[in-house]
């Protein structure tokens, strides 16, 4: 079964994603996505370094909605920024200390991150212990790292590394 469903959670993900591409349910696109889901991790196994393992999926799910609200917030923020002009910013670059140690929760972290509008991954240290942000407005370089620890990156080592 896992030679033919190697993931089994990413399968129903990666078909909601590509619904949510394409903005349509209809059965082509559902079947379409479906079958997206199951070939990609299938066909791509032997590049995956290790299993997937999510400790706690209800954690996952919080994660997403925080996310989401986090993503939402920072959209009406920097439409804040870009109305007030230029010279109400203040760019920085924070190096932000990790605690996680699983490959797969660094990249989602890093990711997260990216997809956080005002904020950007830069660059990962070589030895993966820190990670260089940038953030398009930001007075408190602590406050920026505390915020990132807590509301990612400490869910994020509770669900891939507990």
């Amino acid at each position: 079964m896992k030679k033919w469903l190697p993931h089994p959670l990413l399968t129903p993900i990666l078909a909601l994603v590509w619904l949510l591409l394409n903005n349509t349910v209809a059965p082509g696109h559902v079947v379409l996505g479906l079958l997206l889901g199951w070939a990609i991790p299938r066909f791509t196994l032997g590049f995956w370094p290790e299993r997937v393992r999510i400790h706690r999926p209800l954690s996952l799910l919080r994660f997403l909605g925080v996310f989401l609200f986090d993503v939402l917030m920072a959209n009406v923020a920097v439409a804040g920024l870009v109305l007030a002009g230029p010279r109400s910013l203040n760019p920085m670059f924070v190096q932000v200390p990790l605690d996680l140690t699983n490959a797969l929760a660094v990249s989602l972290l890093a990711n997260t991150i990216c997809l956080t509008p005002g904020t950007v991954s830069a660059r990962l240290s070589s030895d993966q212990r820190t990670l260089l942000v940038h953030a398009l407005d930001c007075t408190d370089p602590e406050q920026l790292i505390h915020t990132i620890k807590t509301r990612f990156e400490a869910p994020l080592k509770e669900i891939f590394e507990c």
